[in-house]
């Protein structure tokens, strides 16, 4: 939810910029390059510092798509960073991705012979 309202209030934000100061002033060129800043700013905070943060501590909405061929085991926080179990059964290892804010430092660490206990689906 507040995923939403973040980015309500960039567009409401963008949208007063441009009609303040394209409408009311009649500076066009002024209203594109301020409202594409707003947008550019809005963009880089929410990727770089604030999807993580909405996501842990306000319930915020965040998508991460398990590898094809792998199995997803667990999912804990460390600090603001996500880190996501997964198993891949063809190399049998289990693999520990780190998304950090902007996955910028993606940590990754791969247990070999895991043999994680799953239940067969192929039943």
């Amino acid at each position: 939810m507040i995923t939403y309202v973040y980015w309500f209030s960039i567009f409401a934000l963008t949208g007063a910029a441009f009609y303040g100061i394209g409408v009311k002033a009649q500076s066009w060129k002024a209203s594109i390059v301020v409202a594409l800043i707003i947008l550019l700013v809005g963009w880089a905070s929410y990727y770089f510092r604030l999807q993580q943060v909405f996501v842990k501590r306000y319930g915020g909405v965040m998508t991460i798509r398990v590898p094809d061929g792998q199995h997803h085991l667990l999912a804990t926080w460390k600090d603001d960073n996500l880190w996501i179990e997964n198993y891949d059964p063809e190399t049998n290892t289990c693999i520990f991705s780190e998304y950090s804010k902007g996955n910028m430092l993606q940590g990754k660490v791969t247990i070999t012979n895991c043999n994680p206990r799953i239940p067969d689906t192929n039943k």
